[in-house]
Parts: structure tokens; C-alpha cells; sequence
């Protein structure tokens, strides 16, 4: 995840991704261990998008979308909801009964997440801001995603200015993990 672009065409892109590892664990048999490697690749890059979501593109949105401090608080509401369901995926694996009640649990709130972005945020973004501050902020939400988590952690900050200062030092570390671990990785 890293695409270039606004803010708007960054995020969408990322949403794509996301639904291209939603289908490839929708395709495979329950049970199969690819659909856990499928699950932890989702993660990883919901919890990166989110977390660039949350330093970034809410604060804009509370400053210059009309009734922005609701819509952002929605959209934190949703993430967090989304991020414990991916805590408790984090410890199932593919053969786990849970898994797939999960998986599915997640896969839809992910998906009203990104329709709702996508018919209403975005548009209301686009159209209060400048086209130069969307591409200042889908550079900011890009550098976010490099050193953003890789794992929910449900009970971290997000909200500035304490997500921001948490976030790198959270993502190095599970970058480690998962390096050492071979976690994301199909094998």
C-alpha cells in the first residue's frame, strides 16, 4: 500500500486491496491454512490503512467537512469495532470454528466501512478541499502507512496528538514480529 495520488485515490486503492484478500479467502474451502495467511495479509493493511486514517484524514475531515467532528467520531466507532474483531482473528487459526464466524464478521464491517466512506466521506472531503491539500494529505497518509502497526492494538490512542507519537514505535515492533514470525506470508 503506497500508491500515489490525493487522499481519496490512495484510500480507495487501499480498499480494493482489501477486497481482492477478502475474495481470496471467500474462494477457498473453510479450514484451508492460505485462508489464516489471507486473514493476517487483511489485517496488516486494514491496521496500516486505519492508523493513517486516524492521523490523517479524520483530523481533515473534523476541519473542514460541516458536522466533520460526528462523521469522524463514526468513522473511529467503526474502527474500533473492526479492530477488536481483528484481535480476536489474530488468535484462531484457519481450523478454528471461530475463524470463520470472524472472518465473516469482519468482512462486513469492512465493507459498510468503505461503502459509507465511499458514497459519503470521500465526496464531502473532496468537494470542501482544495485538490492540492487532498494531494498533501495522500502524501501524509502514505508516509503514515510505512511505519504504522502491522497488529491491532485495540487499546492504543486514536486521536492526535497520541497516535502519531505511539504509531512508529507500535509498527516497528510488529514489523519484527512479523518478520520473525512469517506472519502475512503465504509459504
Amino acid at each position: 500500500m503506497g500508491h500515489g495520488g490525493n487522499v481519496i485515490d490512495e484510500l480507495v486503492t487501499d480498499h480494493r486491496e482489501v477486497e481482492e484478500l477478502f475474495g481470496k479467502i471467500e474462494a477457498l474451502p473453510p479450514g484451508h491454512k492460505d485462508r489464516k495467511t489471507y486473514a493476517d495479509q487483511v489485517t496488516i493493511e486494514l491496521v496500516r490503512h486505519s492508523v493513517a486514517e486516524e492521523a490523517y484524514l479524520y483530523p481533515a475531515v473534523r476541519e473542514h467537512v460541516e458536522n466533520g467532528d460526528a462523521l469522524a467520531d463514526r468513522e473511529l466507532e467503526d474502527h474500533a469495532t473492526a479492530e477488536r474483531t481483528m484481535k480476536d482473528l489474530e488468535g484462531c487459526d484457519a481450523g478454528d470454528p471461530e475463524f470463520d464466524r470472524l472472518v465473516g464478521a469482519l468482512m462486513s464491517e469492512i465493507r459498510e466501512h468503505i461503502a459509507d466512506e465511499e458514497r459519503n466521506l470521500f465526496p464531502m472531503l473532496r468537494a470542501s478541499c482544495s485538490p492540492e491539500a487532498l494531494d498533501r494529505l495522500g502524501e501524509k497518509v502514505r508516509q503514515a502507512k510505512k511505519t504504522a502497526p502491522t497488529r491491532p492494538h485495540p487499546s492504543a490512542p486514536d486521536k492526535p496528538p497520541a497516535n502519531k507519537l505511539l504509531a512508529p514505535g507500535a509498527g516497528m515492533v510488529d514489523r519484527i514480529r512479523d518478520a520473525l514470525s512469517g506472519r502475512g506470508k503465504l509459504g
